[in-house]
């Protein structure tokens, strides 16, 4: 039952702004302006990913317009005084490009947001090619669930398997994706892995439990 039934697939964006490896500057500013995006995966051959370049990356290059090589040296790493002379995606870029199977979840696909700092994830099959893009928006999608449908799901997976004999007896309610359980069980102590379960149900936002025992 804590399973995740949402997976990446189902939230990720199937038509992705993409740029190759030789592709300019200007070219990618226009890509990310045109399309409204924050970053760009960078593909060659038959759309492999083989980086992702950002605004923080084109950003590098316009902090250090007009300051002398020197300076550059003193306050950056080598690795960034090396953007800020490029022109191209393919010395732009970050590489290699931290990216995401379909079928993962979308704890998962947070989890690795957040380890990794990033704000979105290139969605590939096993051999790198692009096959979708997760941003965090997208994982937020989930919370967009109809408090009838929560409810429903809530009622079915956790209070009717967990209390066979008593499930009669509690009531769901759901407001704003706030779960409340209420009424009184036979086995009190499920009443707190029935919390936790409930607490599961993705796009479920929190869980007031007042169930009580016999």
């Amino acid at each position: 039952m804590a399973d995740s039934r949402y997976t990446v697939a189902d939230v990720m964006t199937t038509t992705v702004v993409t740029v190759t490896p030789d592709a300019g500057f200007k070219e990618i500013v226009v890509a990310m302006g045109r399309w409204r995006v924050t970053a760009v995966p960078v593909i060659e051959g038959e759309a492999r990913v083989v980086g992702v370049v950002s605004e923080a990356d084109l950003l590098t290059k316009e902090e250090f317009q007009g300051q002398q090589p020197g300076m550059i040296e003193q306050m950056r790493r080598l690795d960034e005084t090396a953007k800020a002379g490029s022109s191209l995606a393919k010395d732009l870029m970050t590489s290699p490009a931290v990216t995401i199977h379909a079928d993962a979840t979308l704890p998962q696909a947070a989890r690795l947001m957040a380890g990794r700092g990033v704000k979105r994830l290139p969605v590939v099959d096993n051999s790198g090619v692009l096959k979708g893009i997760v941003s965090r928006a997208d994982l937020l999608k989930i919370f967009l669930r109809s408090d009838a449908d929560l409810a429903a799901e809530v009622r079915g997976e956790v209070v009717d398997r967990l209390f066979a004999l008593s499930h009669q007896h509690v009531r769901v309610q759901v407001e704003d994706g706030i779960v409340t359980l209420s009424g009184s069980v036979r086995d009190s102590d499920l009443i707190p892995i029935a919390e936790r379960l409930a607490m599961t149900i993705e796009g479920v936002v929190d869980v007031n439990c007042t169930l009580t025992g016999p």
